[in-house]
């Protein structure tokens, strides 16, 4: 069960965000807030997992009070405004909604919540987990849902960062390889002259780009942000593409 905490200056989005957390099994509603200042004393003082958080308030507006807050429980925007989307994927936030919101897009973004709150706190997991060993320059093992799980460097699409989590989506596989470790260990892990490192939450296998442009890769259907740090790496493979 994840303790969730709803916060929007409107009234209609905060109560259709409230009836869509009551439809979810494994989402408790702690309190609905309509304004920031309200909702960061609750949140300091009572164990929140998760919050649906606004971006456009009076006063204090969600990306303000996301930074205000030391110890940040895992945040789901929910906003009618898309510029905000990059610097969003900066804050590690689980997901990012925009209204009017569908149902199946709320349960979509709370499953992945509740995935990565239950990989977070399995410690059998954590104290299984080993490095992982690169064996050839072809592929390499890591620890996954307690087995050694062999990855073809060909197979490799993306991986996304989640904390202490990555995630690796392969060709081969309908769902993406878990396993605790941290993005920038993978990253000193993988060949430079095929990977690069687009944002501080995903590295991309060159050869896998359908299109990109400074602020966008594509692969196949994902669409993934390019953050301000890691402009020069699209630039220049985007040069050397030219050449």
């Amino acid at each position: 069960m994840l303790n969730c905490v709803a916060i929007d200056d409107e009234p209609l989005a905060l109560d259709l965000i409230e009836g869509f957390i009551r439809k979810v099994s494994f989402l408790n509603l702690l309190k609905k807030c309509n304004r920031a200042i309200e909702a960061i004393e609750l949140i300091q003082n009572n164990k929140i997992d998760l919050i649906f958080l606004d971006i456009q308030m009076p006063d204090i507006n969600g990306i303000q009070l996301l930074k205000s807050i030391k110890y940040r429980p895992m945040v789901i925007f929910t906003t009618a405004f898309e510029q905000y989307a990059l610097e969003s994927y900066d804050l590690d936030v689980i997901d990012y909604l925009l209204k009017p919101i569908p149902f199946d897009r709320f349960f979509k973004a709370a499953n992945k919540a509740l995935e990565y709150h239950n990989l977070r706190n399995i410690p059998s997991i954590a104290a299984n987990t080993t490095p992982i060993s690169v064996k050839t320059e072809d592929f390499f093992f890591v620890k996954s849902e307690y087995q050694n799980v062999k990855i073809n460097l060909t197979d490799i699409l993306y991986i996304e960062g989640l904390k202490d989590y990555i995630k690796i989506y392969l060709t081969s596989r309908d769902k993406p390889v878990l396993t605790l470790m941290s993005l920038k260990s993978m990253e000193e892990k993988l060949p430079k002259i095929n990977f690069i490192r687009v944002h501080r939450s995903y590295i991309i296998s060159v050869n896998k780009i359908d299109a990109l442009t400074k602020s966008i890769v594509h692969i196949g259907e994902k669409e993934i942000p390019v953050g301000e740090l890691y402009v020069d790496n699209v630039l220049k493979l985007l040069n050397n593409t030219k050449s």
